[in-house]
């Protein structure tokens, strides 16, 4: 905040920031700076004084802010926030947020990153979200977590297999029904969550496309919905499950046991992870891997990062580009363009002057 004079009045100006911190401008109505000074002081007086925070703990403000994303944000993430806030307040105590400076904030972290780098860093990511919006809603002056960056986490690539793997696995599966969401994760890139949230009325066989989107009951996790086109062998896959009678608003579940009942995604996961044992497999292999491999696979036969990114339905390429490392005979074909055949002696350059 402070003061400015412009051709436009004769008056000083008081420039200062609003609460969504766009800058705006207030006259004095002075034209002498020492009047002005005085008026910017009862000025700033009279907005801390509109500016005094609500006493709020972080018990109190978790559960407000976790009633707030539950109908914005995926489950999987509303579980990822109450777990870190818990974690938090079991480290400090459920203080009030106030007292929350970022040395306390910095210790936690720094704690959390002594027993896994990568839990602290989604703690860090989770937190100085939901703090961002303590600020917003006034129960704090600054994000404490802004003050310090993010821990260093070591880059590591995702898991993926090829069909010969997911074949073996699959060959170890008894259900028909796994059997059959194994593959069409295989071949979508689907999460786990996408898949058995999936209704008919959502697969259009005539075009062959089916639709991930948000419902009254469930939200993709990105909050985007897209259309992922149907191969040939997902169609007979597809055919093949096609209820002969369907309701008429087409909203059973195509991957079900029972009409109307949605399986359980733990069931599912852990379904899968038994199957990879079973069959020898390496024990990093989790549900989540049939996606990676659905990128891996398509990255490898050339397709392009930003198209994988609409097919994954990733907010940002950023997030894609985790997959850019299979990409490595891209880049062996690019350099060959450089090879020269016939290297000429390099010629000595002495210093004799001309």
């Amino acid at each position: 905040m402070y003061l400015q004079k412009t051709k436009h009045s004769p008056f000083y100006q008081i420039i200062y920031k609003q609460a969504d911190g766009r800058l705006t401008s207030k006259s004095t109505g002075k034209k002498l700076k020492s009047e002005a000074l005085i008026y910017l002081s009862e000025f700033q007086n009279n907005l801390d004084k509109k500016k005094e925070l609500r006493i709020v703990f972080i018990e109190d403000f978790k559960e407000e802010y976790l009633s707030y994303i539950k109908s914005i944000r995926a489950l999987s993430y509303h579980r990822s926030i109450k777990y870190t806030m818990d974690c938090l307040i079991d480290f400090t105590g459920n203080l009030k947020l106030n007292q929350l400076d970022y040395r306390l904030t910095e210790k936690f972290i720094l704690n959390e990153y002594e027993s896994s780098k990568s839990c602290a860093a989604l703690y860090y990511r989770t937190l100085k979200s939901a703090f961002e919006k303590a600020v917003s809603w006034g129960y704090i002056r600054e994000n404490p977590f802004k003050k310090f960056k993010s821990p260093k986490v070591t880059t590591t690539f995702p898991v993926f297999i090829d069909f010969h793997i997911l074949n073996i696995i699959v060959n170890k599966e008894e259900s028909p029904l796994m059997k059959d969401i194994y593959l069409t994760a295989f071949l979508t890139g689907m999460r786990l969550g996408e898949l058995l949230n999936l209704k008919w009325n959502s697969v259009d066989m005539k075009i062959q496309t089916l639709k991930i989107e948000c419902t009254r009951s469930f939200t993709t996790k990105s909050k985007k919905e897209r259309i992922i086109p149907i191969n040939k062998t997902l169609f007979e896959l597809l055919k093949k499950r096609m209820p002969k009678i369907i309701s008429i608003n087409h909203e059973e579940y195509v991957f079900s046991k029972q009409k109307g009942i949605k399986l359980n995604e733990d069931y599912v996961s852990k379904s899968f992870k038994q199957a990879v044992r079973d069959a020898g497999m390496n024990d990093g292999i989790h549900f989540h891997t049939l996606r990676h491999s659905f990128a891996s696979s398509l990255i490898q036969k050339g397709v392009s990062l930003y198209v994988i990114k609409e097919l994954l339905g990733h907010s940002d390429i950023s997030v894609t580009q985790i997959y850019s490392h299979l990409k490595h005979e891209n880049l062996s074909d690019a350099v060959k363009f450089l090879d020269i055949e016939d290297i000429p002696e390099a010629k000595t350059i002495n210093n004799k002057k001309a």
